[in-house]
């Protein structure tokens, strides 16, 4: 609900319109006092007082201590929550609300309900969210903190543990490089210039209460935060985007879960419109992700195969801020400085880790690792349960019923003979105590009971979520196990329609081909449109061609769009292009333009441009411009310059100028008349914002000697988010001599984002034979938290013959968390035919977190004819968790022809987990002759996701049966 004014006035305002006859009195600390006034709706004051109370539970305080942060007499609150009192006053609720970070609007919306003045309504404008500074964080899912223990004395007189605190308070917070980045793109927003910037690191590093920090300016702004959660995070993200309004900040927190699925495509696009509306700017979008869906978003398809996320890899190119799994030392002294003033929770911390991962700690990972570690078994199988479930794509809240029956198989005979008659119940007890606070293993959840219900879901309060921590564990621990049985009979009888589509896929994927198919038919069978459309590939991949086309209809029929584009390359392939663009309508009319799109390329290759234009346009003005930006690089490396930027100049209109940029970018490689129409293209671009045309038009005034343009240029690209235009411009000022401008211009860089313009400038001083020049930038980098600066200043040391400081340099960074300054001095050690002195380095490193060091001296050792030494240097590598080493060493012995030497290592690889190794090892087998161990080998890396093993032996095989 929106307050439109500020909360004292919108109180004001309310009571100015309570009837005059209304009887008053005053009660001490509590302001005016309803008296003993009809109430119109009891329902409505019950629901009122019962958002309080739970409010007040859920925050862990008394009515005492409420009354205080309420600023209220312990009579008032009592009397305001109590059912046989009359009914509060508005300032009364407002103070209440306020102190319990509630939406006063809606309480005081029940409030004129229940005593029927005026609407039912809460003063509703119609914007999404809550102002900021009603949201309570850990509603926003940003961790319930460890509390310290403190010694007080107990009844007794004698010493006891208590916990000092209340529940749920957050820890001072110790802001560190990433924050200072955080802060740029929210200040921008401040200034009118909407931005986004989604935070990159593992469980519990900290990444949800960074974003909670940053908005913190906003809040006293007046600035609107809206979450969206319900029904699914996904359809709340897809069916009220376009609704956000200035001013608001969009929380994406777990962004997988938006930009996941098969609406994830369609929510990026919808972000990346309210991004780029000026209408709505400007507005803030803030997420979170962990580093493997990271990955895989960010990852460029092979040649030739489907690109799953090009929107999603897009929308996040540029705004993507990595948080570091642990506190350096700068850091660390922060949160020391705080301890000793008083913040017991960060004392705790600091006194129970010495590796830097306080916020793991403060989140009570070590406690949850010890809790699944030493669980009785049924426990633990609870939590496998729960681990493989989240890792293979189910929902987050796992239905008791499910729980229940899958963990049959998880455990042994002689673990499930030994069991008592209410083991299930003993294991569920301890499963869900809490280890601090709030946080348990597995946490009971009470979906919101306006939550959409399916005939597969359990009730919503028999439902459990596994804590982030062990979820991630489970990802890195168990990728290699395939579930047994019961889970997937479980899976079928109790999870949701959209959980049943994600483990079918799981399943088809380890060739659990029975299993996938009972799993989409399962979902199908509820309705589910997107499910009949994947059981349709199933049938199709069995070869059942005429149902599989059944079940596309009838998933099209039933509103999938993803039914709808596989039909229309269906009918494309089979020459009939008019029903497939009448199904690719069909798709962009209901959302997915992605169709359109497809058809419009494949007309463009078979040479019916008109076509091809005609669904391109069509395509944008569904909202997506992708097809006429690819469709202008076609035409335009095909040699048809005319056509091409007719379509770039429809797609800027349409609001989209990368084509014009990437036109541009073709035509600067021609000759002068063609370099000449690049820079209009980039003219043409740069008028309208684009950050890259704004960057290449500043380097080409710098390089005519228009200087004072190139810096205005140069400012305006930073502006729009291009910050390395400065750091060009920089560049040639120093390469030009003008070494003060291009540190200016450097600095200038990185308060807009470019952490390493520094180091580019101290990098070019350095090349020509300016150590100390180089040594004073890197240092000043170094200071900014930049690890790469270190590096470069061990290195200018080693140069400049002082090799014990830049050794000594590099131990301080590792100690801190940072290993890189250690990393690229064993490679320097290395190549100066220091081995020992390389490998103490590179252990240095790879205790640090980095082990590439060992395969970089791996390689060299191995290319320099010391294979014995490669192979050591590879296997300490996989001994602290990278198998890098021995794959790269496999791959180079098999080029050499030393096939029995390369399966030898990549087995090595394979035994610690890696399944790109196992599958290497299963066709090695094969063409060794050896059918039986491929098998198995191609089998267990099935089983771990990865099923190119089995169908690399299916093609060696069906060829060996062609010979």
């Amino acid at each position: 609900m929106s307050l439109t004014f500020g909360v004292a006035t919108f109180i004001a305002v309310r009571w100015s319109k309570m009837n005059m006859g209304e009887q008053l009195s005053t009660a001490r600390g509590g302001g005016l006092r309803m008296g003993m006034e009809d109430v119109h709706d009891p329902a409505a004051l019950a629901q009122l007082r019962s958002r309080l109370e739970t409010a007040r539970v859920a925050r862990g305080i008394n009515q005492t201590e409420l009354a205080r942060a309420a600023r209220l007499g312990r009579t008032t609150v009592s009397r305001a929550l109590s059912s046989g009192a009359p009914g509060p006053s508005a300032d009364t609720v407002g103070a209440l609300g306020r102190a319990l970070r509630l939406d006063v609007s809606v309480l005081l919306g029940l409030l004129d309900t229940a005593y029927g003045r005026g609407s039912a309504a809460t003063v509703d404008t119609g914007a999404l969210g809550s102002p900021i500074h009603m949201w309570d964080p850990h509603d926003l899912e940003v961790h319930f903190a460890v509390e310290a223990p403190t010694l007080g004395s107990g009844p007794s007189g004698s010493k006891d543990r208590s916990w000092q605190g209340r529940a749920g308070t957050l820890p001072a917070y110790v802001r560190r490089p990433h924050d200072e980045h955080l802060a740029t793109v929210v200040e921008a927003a401040d200034e009118g210039h909407s931005g986004m910037a989604v935070l990159v690191g593992s469980s519990s590093t900290g990444k949800t209460r960074a974003c909670w920090e940053a908005v913190q300016p906003l809040a006293a702004l007046g600035w609107r935060l809206w979450h969206p959660f319900d029904p699914t995070r996904a359809d709340a993200a897809l069916a009220d985007l376009h609704r956000v309004e200035q001013r608001t900040v969009v929380w994406l927190n777990d962004a997988q879960q938006y930009l996941g699925g098969e609406s994830g495509e369609q929510i990026a696009a919808a972000v990346h419109r309210l991004l780029t509306d000026v209408s709505r700017s400007p507005v803030l979008v803030l997420g979170t992700l962990w580093p493997e869906y990271q990955n895989d978003y960010m990852a460029l398809p092979r040649p030739g195969s489907p690109d799953p996320h090009p929107q999603a890899r897009a929308l996040l190119a540029g705004r993507l801020i990595t948080m570091p799994d642990r506190f350096d030392h700068i850091a660390l002294n922060k949160a020391r400085v705080l301890a000793v003033t008083g913040d017991r929770q960060l004392a705790h911390a600091l006194q129970h880790t010495d590796n830097g991962r306080l916020t793991q700690f403060l989140a009570g990972a070590p406690e949850l690792l010890r809790r699944y570690g030493t669980a009785d078994p049924p426990v633990r199988a609870l939590l496998e349960v729960a681990m493989d479930a989240r890792r293979l794509g189910a929902g987050l809240h796992l239905p008791v019923g499910f729980l229940e029956q899958a963990v049959d198989d998880y455990l042994s005979n002689d673990e499930y003979d030994d069991l008592a008659d209410n083991w299930l119940d003993q294991a569920f007890a301890d499963v869900t105590s809490p280890v601090h606070g709030r946080l348990a293993p597995l946490r009971r959840v009470r979906p919101r009971p306006a939550r959409r219900l399916t005939a597969m879901e359990d009730a919503p309060s028999h439902s459990y979520r596994l804590a982030d921590y062990l979820e991630q564990h489970g990802r890195r621990n168990r990728a290699r196990l395939c579930p047994p049985e019961s889970f997937w009979q479980a899976a079928r009888d109790h999870l949701a329609p959209e959980s049943l589509i994600s483990l079918a896929e799981a399943a088809r994927i380890r060739h659990r081909f029975y299993w996938a198919e009972r799993l989409a038919q399962q979902a199908a069978d509820s309705g589910n449109a997107d499910a009949i459309a994947q059981l349709a590939e199933i049938r199709r991949a069995n070869g059942a061609w005429q149902e599989a086309d059944q079940l596309l209809q009838q998933a099209a029929d039933a509103g999938s769009t993803i039914a709808l584009i596989r039909l229309a390359r269906i009918r494309q392939k089979a020459g009939l292009s008019e029903e497939a663009e009448v199904l690719a309508q069909r798709a962009a009319d209901a959302g997915d333009t992605r169709g359109l799109g497809q058809l419009a390329e494949i007309h463009e290759v078979y040479g019916n441009r008109k076509k091809a234009e005609e669904l391109a346009i069509r395509s944008a003005a569904a909202g997506d411009t992708g097809p006429l930006v690819r469709l202008a690089e076609m035409r335009e490396l095909a040699g048809a310059t005319h056509g091409a930027e007719r379509l770039g100049q429809l797609a800027a209109k349409a609001g989209d100028t990368t084509a014009l940029v990437r036109l541009a970018a073709i035509r600067e490689t021609g000759g002068p008349a063609a370099r000449n129409e690049a820079q209009r293209l980039y003219q043409r671009a740069g008028r309208v914002g684009n950050a890259s045309a704004l960057a290449r038009l500043a380097a080409e005034r710098e390089t005519s000697g228009r200087r004072e343009e190139a810096e205005q240029l140069a400012r305006r690209a930073a502006h729009a988010g291009q910050s390395y235009a400065l750091v060009r411009l920089a560049e040639m000022r120093e390469v030009a001599g003008a070494h003060e401008e291009a540190e200016k211009l450097a600095q200038q860089a990185i308060e807009a984002g470019h952490r390493f313009a520094l180091i580019r400038i101290a990098a070019i001083r350095e090349a020509a034979g300016d150590l100390k020049g180089a040594e004073r930038l890197y240092i000043q980098a170094a200071a900014t938290g930049n690890p790469t600066a270190v590096a470069r200043l061990a290195e200018v040391k080693v140069a400049a013959g002082e090799p014990e400081e830049a050794e000594e340099l590099a131990r301080k960074a590792a100690e801190s968390g940072n290993p890189s300054a250690a990393a690229r001095l064993a490679d320097l050690r290395e190549a100066a035919g220091d081995q020992e002195g390389a490998e103490e380095l590179a252990r240095l490193a790879a205790d640090a977190g980095d082990a590439s060091a060992f395969t970089r001296l791996a390689e060299m050792r191995e290319l320099t004819g010391n294979p014995e030494g490669a192979v050591l240097l590879a296997r300490q590598a996989a001994q602290r968790g990278s198998t890098t080493a021995l794959v790269r060493m496999a791959e180079m012995r098999e080029a050499a022809g030393d096939l029995e030497g390369a399966e030898g290592l990549a087995r090595l690889a394979a035994d610690t987990g890696d399944t790109h190794a196992m599958a290497r090892v299963a066709v090695m087998r094969e063409i060794a002759g050896d059918r039986r161990q491929a098998d198995q080998l191609a089998r267990i890396a099935a089983d771990a996701g990865n099923p190119s093993a089995l169908t690399r032996l299916a093609e060696l095989r069906k060829g060996q049966n062609v010979d």
